[in-house]
């Protein structure tokens, strides 16, 4: 990673979990990264919930490819950002990587970008929103089946220049 980046947490998944939560996370710093390398055990969609907060404040512009076709979506006032509908076991997602910008500002709206893509050749990036301007200091990312052993996530921090 640049010199600018700062590991802030690893967590490398010994036993399969729905839930895999960061807390207490630091303000120390301008902007996040996570990275995200690893499977799922069933078809599922992934989420991220940011402060636990289950409200109606997540929004998020969508456009996927697989080299044949593309598909752009927008939806609103979703409980969590969705981040990656896995539609077949047999291609489970291998890389989800998501920049949370000014995440520990607290008069601003935060943008995520998100990029993701399966064993299968599909691909996805996505514009995210959440309508709160509170410090972003936990993140859980919750699936419907379980994230597989060894399973790795990990967070960066963006020191300010």
């Amino acid at each position: 990673m640049a010199s600018t980046y700062e590991k802030i947490a690893t967590n490398t998944l010994g036993t399969a979990t729905a839930t895999v939560t960061f807390s207490s996370i630091s303000g120390a710093y301008t902007d996040l990264v996570v990275v995200f390398i690893g499977n799922l055990n069933a078809a599922s969609t992934c989420n991220l919930r940011y402060n636990n907060d289950s409200g109606s404040n997540y929004s998020q512009t969508d456009l996927i490819g697989n080299g044949t076709s593309a598909v752009a979506q927008r939806t609103a006032n979703n409980s969590s950002h969705r981040l990656y509908d896995v539609l077949a076991s047999s291609n489970p997602i291998n890389t989800l990587i998501f920049n949370i910008n000014n995440y520990s500002n607290t008069t601003t709206y935060k943008t995520t970008l998100g990029r993701g893509s399966d064993t299968g050749g599909e691909v996805g990036t996505t514009v995210y929103l959440w309508r709160n301007t509170a410090a972003i200091n936990r993140l859980d990312f919750t699936l419907g089946g379980t994230w597989s052993v060894g399973s790795t996530f990990t967070i960066y921090g963006i020191k300010a220049a």
